[in-house]
């Protein structure tokens, strides 16, 4: 019978967890100490997922993270594997919330030891990390159009160096819903969001012409400007005004064709961090993401916060059973009611369908995650440790430094979609299982889990964060992050800008039913 000191094959993460992460495969009958106490495995238990430290009776809370992961569904013994058939959530305390507890003032870093980026300054004082030029579709029925003329346009840098490249901002919707709606209004906040990106130069607009998000309409209520000339309106060209298909393409690269020399005419500057915002996302998590790249990504969180810059943790339905860690950072009483009310949303749209507890993913399963509480734990370690500033309305414009958060769904694209919207011109994407998730305009850092995954998925992946398991310090995968955002928005192609990936994944929030 194998023996070895516990820490040599697994992960405590607070002393008086319940349960240990496996660092690698855990064969049936090996023996771990674990201090005073000897815990043989019952059976074989895959690298991410949990053996259990202490016993646990039926219906009582086991924990992870020094936080309830979920209650026993049957009894525990010291030993077992600790998941779906003996593990499921619960009801938590009611009195959990505690607002602004665990707020610790920020330090800063002086002025004179800013870091600095290479960035493209906009006219309104905000600073890109890439420079695009957007065909944007007001509805579904102008996407092949708007296809069609980003096709014109696939070898711009050959003529145009200083552009990154013609993208096409196409999308499902656009008709069939509410006019005005909760849908409407979310839609033109990420359509003009893209549009006014501080990584796009200049942008024009296709529509059909019949639609409920009528360009016209779009333009006015969300006071969108051509670029570069503020008391004018952009382009807006219509397939039926213009009259048909191949007209309003050739008119469509005529009017892109005018806007491309403007776009050129910039350069990469020197900028501060400060000027930074910074998307956190996860897909395909798996049990070491809450260990290795979500707190790795909160270090290097915390570190653009301290010299100024914004982070964004977002995500809601993968907070649940963790908000009120969040609402213990809220800067005062009105930022953690935003949260609150937002999650209280989020139940009441969810009612009757048990979304919200249906919630990990089979992949999130199969890598050791088993509760949504689990899973939201590890999630929010991504925000790092400072204060929560301010919540925002989904593609809403981000205005408030520091760390804060936005309301987004959790499917990687649809949650991207709406950061990227709010501003956001850099993002770090953490995941276990292995996603290949890109965006344009905005670049993506995949940051791997474990070694393995890492290793298997080299030419996607950016950073591997698995390094941690094998005795690397957080804080120097932190570090090793948060130089990759600086180098990354200075220029240097993420591993998804390389592999051509992020145009596809424009993908709204369709709030409301589809009329």
């Amino acid at each position: 019978m194998v023996t070895y000191p516990l820490t040599d094959r697994a992960v405590v993460l607070k002393p008086d967890d319940d349960v240990a992460i496996a660092k690698k495969e855990l064969t049936a009958g090996t023996v771990l100490e674990d201090g005073p106490t000897r815990i043989t495995v019952a059976v074989d238990i895959k690298p991410g997922h949990k053996v259990a430290r202490h016993a646990v009776a039926t219906r009582q809370p086991v924990r992870r993270y020094g936080q309830v992961i979920g209650f026993a569904t049957r009894d525990i013994a010291v030993g077992d594997h600790v998941h779906s058939h003996n593990l499921d959530i619960g009801e938590l305390a009611a009195d959990r919330y505690e607002i602004g507890v665990d707020v610790k003032p920020v330090t800063f870093y002086p002025r004179g030891q800013m870091r600095y980026f290479d960035g493209f300054k906009r006219e309104d004082g905000r600073v890109g990390t890439r420079n695009y030029v957007a065909i944007v579709s007001t509805v579904n029925c102008s996407a092949s159009v708007s296809q069609f003329v980003k096709d014109k346009f696939r070898d711009v840098k050959a003529d145009y160096p200083n552009i990154d490249g013609v993208i096409a901002v196409t999308h499902k919707s656009g008709c069939g819903t509410k006019l005005f709606g909760e849908d409407h209004q979310a839609l033109h906040r990420v359509l003009a969001g893209y549009a006014k990106h501080p990584n796009v130069a200049a942008y024009i607009l296709i529509g059909l012409g019949c639609e409920v998000n009528q360009a016209a309409v779009l333009v006015d209520r969300q006071r969108m400007a051509a670029p570069g000339h503020p008391e004018r309106r952009p382009t807006i060209i219509t397939i039926q005004e213009t009259g048909g298909i191949r007209k309003t393409v050739d008119r469509a690269v005529a009017e892109v064709a005018k806007i491309l020399p403007q776009a050129n005419d910039v350069k990469r500057t020197k900028q501060p961090v400060s000027e930074l915002v910074l998307a956190t996302n996860c897909g395909g998590s798996d049990g070491n993401s809450g260990i290795t790249a979500n707190p790795a990504l909160g270090w290097a969180v915390d570190e653009l916060v301290r010299y100024g810059g914004t982070g964004v943790l977002a995500e809601t339905p993968e907070i649940y059973g963790a908000e009120h860690l969040l609402i213990r950072r809220a800067i005062n009483e009105g930022v953690a009611k935003k949260l609150i009310d937002r999650y209280k949303w989020w139940e009441w749209y969810c009612r009757g369908i048990e979304a919200m507890d249906n919630n990990p993913a089979p992949g999130n399963k199969a890598g050791g995650i088993t509760t949504v509480f689990e899973k939201s734990l590890g999630g929010v370690t991504k925000g790092g440790t400072t204060p929560m500033m301010d919540v925002f309305n989904y593609g809403e414009p981000i205005t408030t430094r520091g760390f804060v958060f936005m309301d987004t769904p959790g499917h990687d694209p649809v949650s991207i979609t709406g950061l990227v919207a709010g501003g956001c011109n850099i993002i770090c994407f953490t995941t276990g299982r292995g996603s290949v998730f890109g965006c344009k305009p905005v670049p993506s850092i995949k940051l791997a889990t474990n070694s393995l995954v890492y290793r298997h998925m080299e030419d996607d992946m950016d950073i591997n964060c698995g390094v941690i398991l094998e005795g690397t310090p957080l804080e120097v995968v932190g570090r090793q992050i948060f130089e990759e955002i600086i180098a990354v928005a200075s220029g240097k192609g993420s591993k998804s800008e390389l592999s051509g990936v992020g145009e596809e994944e424009f993908a709204p929030w369709i709030i409301g039913p589809v009329l």
